[in-house]
């Protein structure tokens, strides 16, 4: 079947008042400013940009040139839009390795791209930070004017649903995935929530809990405010091991994660696991008032249960103690089904400037969108929860 490239609709002018400017570093904006614009979404905010920069995580060097555009009404900063320029397709999420090959193949170049994203990390929120639908559309349209000057693509990574439908709006093509989320509905303690699941799921997670604690196994949850320079020294140390368990290199250093410590205190909860007195696991979330997001985690050795235990289980638990609507497992992971994590869609924009490979991802993105459907239809019908808890 083809699928027609969507043409985007006649474009109203750019409201004389919407400044687009590109040549604003975020250094040089007042972290009050853009966090007018971002929100309560810490993972949005001036701090947690700037730590990625200045640690180097996310630069030049490592293959994410910031190219972030600002709008202004005179001198007042009304809209944001982080973008990079990207040289390869590490640390996404959403996945277009194969696009790029296909550009390999045909003896075209896929890279230097276009990205509008936090880098590592797949977090659904704006990704253009502005209250006005016409300063948006002014921001995307000159993202997407970018694409005469030698950039293959645009990604806009992890959009919510209203950004959503005006980039398809724009003509940028829509690709969906799936995470899973745990919500709150308002337990009173964690054993309130596992009363709610099925008789095998409950009985698991039960005996997972016993088998750890029988081995020596507890756990402290430490607010960013109680976070040491030791706590973040072994946080790092179990990060970066357990990275190279998986024969891999871990994106972000020390100095990023003591960064953002400093920045973000109140954003911050640090899991601890210990066996018999001794550190043995590590489990970072990053919070605001409504929403707990489950980031990054390593432990000094494998133990049963222990990754549920430090990354699901107490991340639950705290969300419950203080009142926490939900809780965001991260990427991929149909494992955390059977924990209560249901199955949740994300979703991303693409523009791709070569209309022949526009037309052919168009088609592939219609194909994978339905599958996407089809597999949370599927997943929605293996609940762990009672089918009438009482």
């Amino acid at each position: 079947m083809r699928v027609p490239v969507p043409c985007p609709p006649p474009r109203p002018p750019v409201p004389a008042s919407a400044l687009i400017r590109d040549d604003v570093d975020l250094s040089s904006l007042p972290a009050r400013d853009w966090d007018r614009l971002a929100g309560a979404t810490p993972l949005l905010s001036h701090a947690y940009f700037s730590a990625l920069h200045e640690s180097g995580c996310a630069s030049p060097e490592t293959g994410w040139t910031p190219r972030f555009l600002t709008a202004w009404n005179r001198a007042e900063l009304v809209g944001a839009m982080p973008l990079y320029e990207k040289a390869h397709s590490y640390g996404e999420y959403i996945f277009d390795w194969g696009w790029a090959d296909a550009y390999r193949r045909h003896g075209r170049r896929y890279y230097p791209k276009l990205l509008a994203a936090i880098p590592f990390t797949p977090v659904s929120g704006p990704r253009i930070l502005a209250p006005d639908a016409n300063t948006r559309r002014a921001l995307l349209e000159r993202a997407l004017s970018e694409l005469r000057h030698g950039f293959s693509s645009l990604h806009v990574l992890f959009t919510e649903e209203d950004q959503t439908r005006e980039g398809v709006a724009a003509g940028m093509l829509e690709r969906e995935g799936v995470q899973f989320h745990w919500r709150n509905d308002g337990y009173r303690d964690f054993a309130d929530f596992l009363s709610t699941l099925n008789h095998d799921k409950r009985k698991k997670i039960r005996q997972e809990r016993r088998r750890l604690a029988s081995a020596g196994v507890t756990f402290t949850r430490k607010p960013g405010r109680s976070i040491t320079a030791s706590d973040w020294a072994f946080f790092f140390e179990c990060y970066e091991r357990t990275y190279a368990a998986h024969r891999s290199t871990p994106y972000l250093s020390l100095e990023f994660f003591e960064r953002i410590g400093a920045a973000l205190p109140d954003n911050l909860l640090l899991v601890q696991g210990q066996r018999d007195g001794q550190p043995l696991c590590a489990a970072l979330d990053v919070r605001n008032e409504h929403t707990l997001w489950g980031r990054y985690w390593g432990t000094r050795e494998y133990v049963p249960g222990l990754h549920f235990e430090a990354c699901y289980y107490q991340a639950i638990e705290f969300c419950i103690e203080r009142g926490i609507g939900s809780f965001e497992g991260g990427a991929q992971g149909v494992h955390k089904l059977a924990r209560g994590l249901l199955p949740a869609p994300t979703r991303s924009l693409h523009a791709i400037a070569d209309p022949a490979f526009a037309h052919a991802i168009a088609e592939y993105c219609a194909r994978e969108r339905a599958d996407v459907a089809h597999s949370i239809d599927e997943l929605e019908t293996s609940t762990p929860f009672r089918r009438n808890p009482q």
